[in-house]
């Protein structure tokens, strides 16, 4: 789930409208090679550099140097997320493309982060069963899986800022906002971030430094969730207190009360 901002459109001709679109759509495809590079990242699969691979500082420093790496994207992935950001924001760039804009400079700054990982190749678990190391990596992407399946429940194109642009190319149709609970966010509030999760810890290799990206990660994604359950708060109400009460965060709530799903 995440919030938006409604923002009033500026008058542009149709040349602008598809230059927006096109600005876009490259945004997307950018997000989803990052994302896919990610996958490998983590996975230690296919791609030239993962978390655990090449060569790297001793291993204080490049403990220091991965810290810093996920605090630089966690704020920027919070900072340009937030409401006042976004409206000073708007008054530099057409509002239409500020979703894009925003997944564009977190993509960037996550490939930034891959290419400059440390690798620190000490090992904290070693899964030596075959059966079991099979039964995590089919999590691991289970994990993924459950990512992309739970943005596409929420409006994938929207999430990733390519519904905006392409909406101004035709009439305009009624917005519902009403608060809505699709499938998965039935049973936890946040199935996205869950799936991260997953994906983050559930591995049969894990070194220091994937640890600390686990754990770094896990940091940033429940102070980033707390933060956005404020801005729902505001913009859905009671409506979403209930749920609150009703539906865990990120894990089902075993005692949920019945009528509570929307």
């Amino acid at each position: 789930m995440h919030t938006k901002i409604e923002l009033i459109p500026r008058s542009t001709s149709r040349t602008t409208k598809l230059a927006a679109l096109l600005y876009s759509l490259f945004s997307y495809v950018f997000f989803l090679l990052t994302f896919v590079y990610l996958m490998g990242f983590l996975g230690n699969v296919v791609v030239p550099k993962s978390v655990d691979s090449g060569p790297g500082l001793a291993w204080p420093l490049a403990l220091v140097v991965d810290v810093l790496l996920i605090t630089v994207f966690a704020l920027q992935h919070s900072i340009m997320a937030r409401k006042s950001f976004k409206r000073r924001w708007c008054r530099v760039i057409p509002p239409v493309i500020e979703r894009a804009t925003y997944v564009l400079a977190s993509s960037v700054v996550l490939a930034l982060m891959c290419w400059l990982w440390q690798p620190i190749d000490i090992s904290v678990w070693s899964v030596q069963s075959p059966v079991l190391a099979g039964v995590l990596v089919t999590l691991f992407w289970l994990g993924w899986g459950l990512v992309l399946l739970a943005s596409f429940m929420i409006s994938h194109f929207e999430l990733f800022g390519v519904k905006q642009p392409f909406d101004t190319l035709h009439p305009p149709k009624p917005v519902n906002n009403a608060f809505r609970t699709p499938a998965l966010y039935k049973l936890v509030r946040h199935p996205l971030y869950l799936g991260f999760l997953i994906a983050f810890w559930v591995t049969p290799e894990m070194s220091v430094g994937h640890l600390v990206f686990a754990l770094t990660s896990t940091i940033y994604i429940l102070i980033g969730t707390q933060l956005e359950e404020k801005d729902l708060v505001e913009l859905f109400g009671d409506k979403y207190r209930d749920y609150q009460k009703s539906v865990g965060m990120l894990l089902p709530n075993l005692r949920r009360k019945s009528g509570s799903g929307r």
